[in-house]
């Protein structure tokens, strides 16, 4: 048991490939076996800091579960995504934190009821945009099919922010090149632990840095070049309020270059400084992973129109901040 209340257990081999219930209810023998149901409806179990609330998940090795003492926010739904712009050929929304952007290929095969259970915004915006077009035409009738969207990029599942989905073929595949050849004007606001200074990252990230984990790495034959620009807007009382604009965008590009800098993104679990040192200590208490897509600009697939979104802080991370400047 922990100072905060919770219990943190680290699965190990004997551990790997048992249901997650299982693991509860051997933690609480003196319990009903219920009580481990009521953990996953109380929200009070993660999984590597996620919220989990499937009782059959097959645990892995070197995840870490932990049961808090006190129930955490629900998961996001529907009614927090906000539609920015949409038309036949694509839409803009602001993806909530804790949503992940589409179902990885070994969930494929999760049952109805499961996929359900934790949506991803690429299986809850189309019912979004019914509901939208519905209310417009002050129809009541739920259209025989559902709107078809395509997701052309991601964001982490902790990342909050504005993002784009085709509806046709033809956007898909324009938005696709877009991407593809860096021309798609995108950034990030992120808070920080320490003063960082104006400066270009650039290095080579590879999946596999050396202890399992994505970073940069010395050889360019082994990893993507990778080019952030960041500029401090705000220097909040040992913390830094910086705007990440990229050039290239690899998978948690900005998390990987800020905490190699030495300047972690408050709330970020996996990233804590440069690789080979000391995991640098988070005492933000962030909400949750202080990073959010706040610009997105690229040119409409079928008009040319150069298209330009902007999206402010959430409230959540927007009260952080104003908590760092009280301190």
């Amino acid at each position: 048991m922990r100072r905060d209340g919770s219990q943190v257990v680290h699965v190990r081999e004997s551990d790997a490939g048992q249901l997650l219930i299982a693991l509860l209810r051997r933690l609480q023998p003196d319990t009903p076996a219920s009580e481990a149901t009521q953990l996953l409806r109380n929200h009070r179990v993660q999984i590597d800091g996620n919220l989990c609330e499937d009782g059959r998940r097959r645990l892995k090795l070197g995840e870490v579960v932990k049961i808090l003492p006190h129930a955490i926010a629900a998961p996001p739904t529907a009614e927090d995504i906000r539609v920015h712009f949409v038309d036949e050929q694509l839409v803009v929304v602001e993806k909530p934190s804790g949503m992940t952007t589409m179902r990885h290929a070994e969930e494929a095969n999760w049952s109805g009821r499961r996929q359900r259970r934790e949506s991803t915004l690429a299986d809850v915006l189309p019912a979004v945009l019914a509901k939208s077009a519905r209310s417009s035409r002050d129809k009541q009738r739920r259209p025989a099919r559902l709107p078809q969207v395509t997701p052309v990029h991601r964001l982490d599942r902790d990342t909050s922010g504005l993002m784009v989905f085709a509806r046709t073929s033809a956007a898909e595949r324009s938005l696709v090149e877009q991407f593809r050849e860096h021309s798609i004007d995108r950034a990030y606001l992120a808070i920080v632990s320490g003063e960082i200074a104006a400066q270009s990252i650039e290095s080579f990230l590879a999946r596999d840095r050396g202890d399992g984990k994505r970073g940069s790495v010395s050889d360019p034959n082994a990893g993507q070049h990778a080019v952030t620009h960041v500029r401090p807007v705000e220097v909040v009382n040992g913390y830094t309020l910086v705007e990440c604009r990229l050039e290239t965008g690899r998978t948690h590009q900005i998390r990987i270059h800020l905490s190699e800098a030495g300047h972690p993104v408050c709330g970020d679990k996996d990233y804590r400084g440069p690789f080979g040192h000391k995991p640098l200590l988070d005492r933000s208490r962030a909400p949750r992973l202080a990073l959010h897509a706040a610009e997105l600009g690229f040119e409409h697939p079928l008009t040319g129109e150069s298209l330009h979104f902007e999206s402010r802080l959430p409230r959540e991370l927007a009260d952080f901040l104003r908590q760092l400047r009280r301190t």
